[in-house]
């Protein structure tokens, strides 16, 4: 699996021709590192002299990072044996009508499949966003880059992630689910880019 590979060996991995690890894992990883960072702000708050008021809600916050991390630490792996199954549709034999029919099936279902993934990620890491809100406001001013890192790294996860979603869109045929899902990723990468917006100006560098 490539959540269990040592870094410097998915960097390789990422780096060689192989198409596994794309875009789509690298968004899955920015989503779970921006929820790592959300953690780890509220872990540093929680026990922080002077912030005792904020302990409570910042093991909250913790404990709700920590699940969005590991959701999508697990996207990581499913997006990529996403795009393996799209891959292996195609190669599925085609040599008369059946065949044919039967492989246009599993091609469609298999880029459904590609493209609910990364719009998976793009949702749960939108979620992440409030999180991020609540700690670059009430956690400690100290760690307050690692919230602005944070918050950039969610957006990118989400506009990457919708990128999946759209190259996939475009193969598949069933116009009244692209129609869906365009509308989704439309207010999705809306609502993340303001969301960037206004939580980097709380922050006077």
């Amino acid at each position: 699996m490539l959540i269990e590979m040592k870094l410097n060996a998915f960097l390789d991995k990422t780096a060689s021709s192989d198409p596994v690890p794309g875009g789509g894992s690298i968004s899955a990883l920015a989503g779970a590192s921006a929820a790592g960072l959300v953690e780890m702000i509220a872990n540093i708050t929680a026990g922080g002299k002077g912030l005792e008021a904020t302990k409570t809600e910042m093991k909250e916050i913790s404990g709700k990072a920590a699940a969005f991390r590991e959701i999508l630490s697990e996207c990581i792996d499913r997006d990529s044996k996403a795009y393996n199954q799209v891959i292996s549709s195609f190669k599925m034999p085609k040599n008369n009508d059946a065949q044919a029919k039967t492989r246009t099936r599993a091609i469609q279902a298999a880029l459904k499949h590609a493209a609910e993934v990364p719009l998976w990620v793009a949702s749960e890491t939108l979620k992440l966003m409030t999180l991020a809100e609540i700690v670059l406001k009430k956690g400690n001013p100290n760690a307050v880059t690692d919230g602005l890192v944070a918050v950039m790294m969610a957006r990118t996860a989400i506009l990457g992630a919708l990128c999946n979603v759209k190259i996939n869109l475009k193969s598949i045929t069933d116009t009244s689910y692209v129609s869906k899902l365009k509308a989704q990723v439309r207010e999705m990468e809306t609502t993340a880019m303001k969301k960037e917006k206004d939580l980097l100006a709380l922050v006077n560098l």
